[in-house]
């Protein structure tokens, strides 16, 4: 068989096998826990409270380790779209470019699912802190410092305010500004046309705050709850978990995250996170 008979095998009515393959590949696993757990129940084997968290947790870790085990034939399948579009990218002509045109969706939604089980596993995995004594004020200035050429970028003005106080708190850091970051690109996303974008940090009693404030299109009010639930997304192509991972971080922290939003006004989310005591100096 030539290599023009072969490209020839990339029409999309003879590309059932390979959806039919990424199928399994990619939701089997994932099933397979589901009926595990819905067995469980049905046997009657999960207490109410304790063994029904203790299940959770293990169905959670289950999960987390088949995602992993996705990834690594999901790398191969990767690894040889990238060699097969090198391959055909050799021929310039026009029967050759669309069948790189057509290897090119293929990769993207490749691409697509591993940025899934990316965000997946950094929702649903086992967070091991790695707490540092910081001041908050700090760690905010470095991630407005990040995020500005994006907010600019986006045609929205940044602007903060912090107290004049210190904010000791003892955070992981790097989980931290994900939580905010995860914010912000949802602050500049619901400003389509411009905004300005605030990010305030304040103190509240025994609490360090954070608050980002946008002037974009607001969230109804039935939808305040919703919001926070796994998978759930108004944007195209969004995984529906940054704002379920930015609240979990928080509370991982033993903070809390609290929103409030006017249709047509603009959001404001507050992440809260205890200050750290510090020993009082004896006169």
């Amino acid at each position: 068989m030539s290599r023009c008979d072969a490209y020839d095998s990339w029409e999309p009515e003879n590309m059932l096998w390979l959806w039919f393959l990424l199928g399994v590949v990619f939701s089997g696993p994932l099933w397979l826990a589901v009926i595990w757990y819905a067995r469980r129940i049905r046997a009657g084997r999960l207490h109410p409270d304790r063994r029904a968290n203790e299940s959770l947790a293990e169905l959670s870790q289950i999960v987390g380790g088949l995602a992993h085990e996705i990834k690594n034939p999901l790398s191969t399948i990767n690894l040889n779209l990238e060699l097969l579009s090198e391959d055909i990218r050799r021929h310039d002509d026009e029967e050759h470019r669309r069948l790189t045109r057509r290897l090119s969706i293929v990769q993207n939604e490749a691409d697509r699912v591993r940025q899934i089980l990316d965000d997946f596993l950094r929702y649903a995995g086992h967070y091991e802190l790695s707490l540092s004594n910081v001041d908050l004020r700090d760690v905010v200035s470095e991630l407005r410092d990040f995020f500005l050429p994006q907010a600019e970028a986006s045609g929205a003005v940044l602007r903060t305010t912090e107290c004049s106080d210190p904010l000791p708190c003892r955070l992981d850091v790097k989980l931290f500004k994900q939580a905010v970051l995860n914010l912000l690109l949802n602050a500049t996303q619901a400003m389509p046309n411009r905004g300005e974008l605030l990010v305030k940090v304040s103190r509240n009693n025994e609490l360090s705050c954070v608050e980002i404030i946008d002037t974009g299109t607001g969230i109804p009010p039935e939808q305040l709850e919703t919001i926070f639930q796994p998978y759930w997304s108004t944007k195209k192509g969004g995984s529906g978990l940054g704002l379920p991972t930015a609240r979990r971080i928080l509370r991982e922290h033993g903070g809390t995250m609290k929103v409030e939003s006017d249709v047509g006004k603009g959001t404001r989310f507050v992440l809260s996170v205890p200050l750290r005591k510090t020993p009082t100096k004896k006169g």
